[in-house]
């Protein structure tokens, strides 16, 4: 090993190596130098070599956008509890949306599973301007200061939690409540 190249050690050792001259006259100087090496910082650091074939650091990974389900043409975010809605649940909120003049290609879904994880400032980067939230969800926007079935503005965004939407398909009355909700929101006056 001592008779090898260093071409040859780049493929045995893979860390950075450096190299220091060894003054021969240091080692009769070591003992008188110690107490000045404490108080003397370094003046130049040693040279870094780098091997060909060395890995270079890990870059910092960053996580995938949210990908919101529906076309999202008009800003209206629909953040639910169940993992996937059942067909009769998925008819009342088509119905819904569309009582309160839209329509499903304007909105955007995402579940529960879909934001656990996530922070609030990637959900405010969608840039949703009505968020329905419907049920518990794992996400930090809990901590809006949002009551249930009442209208919450914040900044340019406009907020309206409520329970799942597996709870209200079932419930005549949370039925009702929303709607009263949804009119307010929606700014639907009775005709």
């Amino acid at each position: 090993m001592e008779n090898m190249s260093i071409q040859e050690l780049q493929h045995i050792i893979t860390e950075d190596l450096f190299f220091f001259e060894k003054d021969p006259k240091a080692d009769l100087a070591k003992q008188d130098s110690i107490h000045s090496a404490e108080v003397e910082k370094p003046k130049t650091l040693p040279k870094t070599v780098h091997l060909p074939g060395a890995t270079p650091p890990k870059e910092e990974l960053k996580p995938e956008p949210l990908l919101v389900r529906g076309k999202f043409e008009k800003g209206i975010l629909v953040l639910h509890e169940e993992a996937r809605l059942k067909p009769e649940v998925m008819e009342m909120l088509v119905n819904m949306i569309n009582a309160v003049g839209h329509s499903m290609n304007e909105v955007g879904m995402l579940s529960s599973a879909e934001l656990e994880g996530r922070t609030l400032a990637e959900l405010y980067d969608l840039n949703a301007h009505i968020v329905l939230k419907f049920g518990r969800l794992k996400h930090p926007i809990n901590a809006l200061p949002a009551s249930d079935y009442q209208v919450h503005t914040e900044k340019e965004t406009e907020y309206l939690f409520a329970d799942a939407l597996t709870t209200i398909s079932e419930d005549k009355a949370l039925k009702g409540k929303l709607w009263n909700t949804l009119k307010v929101l929606f700014n639907i006056s009775k005709k």
